[in-house]
């Protein structure tokens, strides 16, 4: 782990408060090489700086050749290797020289393209993963050059099939939800969707195809709703309000989720500081219709608008809820000195608990 920023020491803090053992926590592997048997362990890696992945950011050579050069230091190989990134990686340089060196290596690996959705948990957070083993047969699922967007247990039939797509579309989406029980052919405007091209938008900026999209996932029953991972609702709540400010600026941006929704969209390390793109907002006034607020609010002067906005009662989830949908147990906890702002922080750079059990789990099978 690298501590030279404050985000690494948080962790470090986090992790000596969770648990007994933290001597080891925050060393290098190569200081570690010296006193350990470092070629039984399971290494469990993030490439650093993966946001440059997607930028095309010459950086990403440099990184793809530590991970190459680490092993020429160490001179000793892990007997298993789990390695996380965001998704773009699998079409960078860097994703292509780390195969090649795996392959050198004498490592046999799978890749997936996975989001806790495929495990029922309505989040998505979707994300580049490699499971790689040493010296063995090859898994009993390997398909080399296919990336798997399903765990190998799953329907057989899903294993291949490319579902990328909808999972980015489930990411990036900064619209609104619409009811769960509503007629597939009735927009929320009321109006029939039948009657509309495609490529048309609905209210709150909404197309046809988005809301299609999202009607699917509210009705699928193997995604838990979000209620089950929701806190109770209290006076300490308050906090987690949307400031008038953000809901005039960015209403018509925002992902809105009701506790009865199967989906929210990927909560970044901006959550909470910044609206647009960082995450989905809790509409805790659930009897109030979204499209009773936004029809023609366009039209309404600030003060009405506003008005109107407030009647949802929009919140943030909270870090518990975050932590909750991420797979950490309820007896995980942040020291009391980490504010709210670092807790979105650090969780917006987390990955889910259960995705990477699995994967664990499938690994060393």
């Amino acid at each position: 782990m690298k501590l030279k920023d404050s985000l690494g020491r948080q962790i470090l803090e986090i992790r000596k408060g969770q648990f007994q053992e933290s001597e080891r926590a925050g060393k290098s592997l190569e200081r570690s090489a010296s006193k350990e048997n470092l070629t039984q362990m399971v290494w469990i890696l993030s490439v650093y700086r993966a946001r440059a992945i997607t930028q095309g950011n010459p950086m990403l050579r440099r990184q793809s050749a530590t991970f190459t050069d680490t092993f020429v230091i160490l001179q000793k190989l892990p007997k298993y290797l789990l390695l996380e990134n965001v998704k773009g990686f699998e079409s960078s340089s860097a994703r292509n020289e780390l195969l090649r060196t795996l392959e050198t290596c004498g490592f046999k690996y799978q890749e997936f393209l996975l989001s806790p959705t495929c495990l029922g948990i309505p989040n998505s957070r979707l994300r580049y993963f490699l499971i790689a083993k040493l010296h063995q047969e090859p898994f009993s699922f390997q398909t080399p050059g296919q990336i798997l967007t399903r765990f190998p247990d799953q329907d057989p039939e899903d294993l291949f099939k490319d579902k990328v797509d909808d999972k980015l579309g489930e990411a990036i989406s900064f619209s609104s939800s619409e009811e769960k029980n509503l007629d597939p052919n009735i927009g929320p405007d009321c109006s029939s969707k039948k009657s509309l091209p495609k490529g048309s938008f609905l209210f709150k900026l909404e197309t046809v195809e988005e809301i299609e999209r999202k009607h699917r996932q509210d009705n699928d029953s193997s995604i838990q709703m979000l209620k089950d991972f929701l806190e109770e609702e209290n006076e300490e709540m308050s906090q987690y309000f949307l400031p008038p400010k953000s809901l005039l600026r960015y209403a018509f941006l925002l992902d809105i989720v009701k506790p009865t929704c199967r989906r929210s969209t990927c909560f970044t390390k901006g959550y909470g500081h910044y609206v647009e793109g960082t995450g989905s907002v809790l509409q805790t006034a659930v009897d109030v219709q979204l499209e009773s607020v936004f029809k023609h609010i366009e039209e309404l002067p600030e003060e009405e608008k506003l008005m109107k906005l407030s009647t949802l009662k929009l919140r943030y989830f909270t870090p518990r809820e975050i932590a909750n949908l991420h797979g950490f147990p309820l007896e995980f906890g942040f020291p009391d000195k980490v504010t709210i702002k670092q807790c979105y922080r650090l969780l917006g750079n987390s990955l889910n608990v259960h995705v990477v059990a699995k994967l664990i789990s499938v690994l060393l099978g």
